[in-house]
């Protein structure tokens, strides 16, 4: 079983949701990306995604380019990306760490060799945004030969289609995008969020985690009853922008608590 896998069924022994927060790779500066890390999952995250930066980052708004933006600053590159992933590896070997970009980084690099170099640094499940399912097949059977399951993202304007080709391929989880748009949005349409997982749950039998306009506590918790998880990107990174050096660590880490009280809490 995979690390993905084993996190879901532990959570789902106890009738708990995941949190999964998300951080760029090398935001504010690389040197504080594995501490930081390592401070998500003593606050209580499950899964972290670890973003790689990108410059033309189109599924992004601006809070999360930003931070594109922070870490190309230091020119951090997939090679950085995954000296990361070790060095976190180092001191925790059990909470899943899936990757989250866009298709030029790894295409420049080589699909196999960014495949052989992920698995080597202990990644569990990459998401490619602009990879369409329709032509995927190929990179799923890839991530297959090496252990790492293949996250897609599901929105709601998603055809019945491409959902039947994405049930066939993904891995760990599907990440369903909870409204129109790009990162950081806002105005979540509940009824609609119900409506399109009841129509999800008729075809995917794995884990359904959902994300995108999260920037409040009782919306992460409503979010996380629907689903089997929730995920935090904008929020986090919002919080990394505005904080001073000496104070990422502590406001992130209360942040993240706040986020797990609230999910775990019978009523909020």
């Amino acid at each position: 079983m995979s690390r993905i896998a084993t996190v879901f069924d532990k959570l789902h022994q106890y009738n708990r949701k995941a949190l999964i927060p998300f951080i760029t790779a090398g935001d504010p500066n690389p040197a504080i990306t594995v501490t930081l890390m390592n401070e998500l999952v003593k606050a209580g995250a499950d899964i972290i995604e670890l973003g790689i930066p990108f410059s033309d980052p189109m599924a992004d708004g601006p809070t999360i380019q930003r931070s594109s933006e922070r870490a190309l600053k230091h020119r951090v590159g997939l090679k950085d990306v995954f000296n990361i992933v070790s060095d976190f590896r180092v001191a925790n070997t059990d909470t899943p760490i899936v990757l989250m970009g866009y298709a030029n980084p790894v295409e420049a690099m080589g699909q196999d060799k960014f495949l052989v170099m992920a698995k080597e640094a202990g990644v569990d499940g990459v998401l490619v945004v602009d990879y369409p399912p329709e032509e995927c097949a190929e990179w799923v059977k890839s991530l297959g030969r090496h252990k790492i399951d293949a996250i897609f993202l599901v929105s709601p304007t998603t055809l019945e289609t491409r959902i039947e080709k994405i049930t066939n391929m993904a891995q760990g989880y599907v990440y369903y995008v909870s409204l129109k748009g790009v990162t950081g949005s806002s105005n979540i349409d509940l009824s609609e969020v119900t409506s399109k997982l009841t129509q999800l749950r008729s075809h995917i039998r794995i884990p359904i985690v959902i994300g995108f306009g999260i920037h409040d506590v009782v919306t992460a918790k409503i979010l996380a009853d629907l689903a089997d998880g929730v995920i935090v990107g904008s929020w986090i990174i919002e919080e990394i922008e505005k904080s001073t050096t000496t104070e990422i660590l502590k406001n992130i880490s209360r942040l993240t608590r706040d986020l797990r009280n609230a999910i775990d809490a019978t009523n909020i």
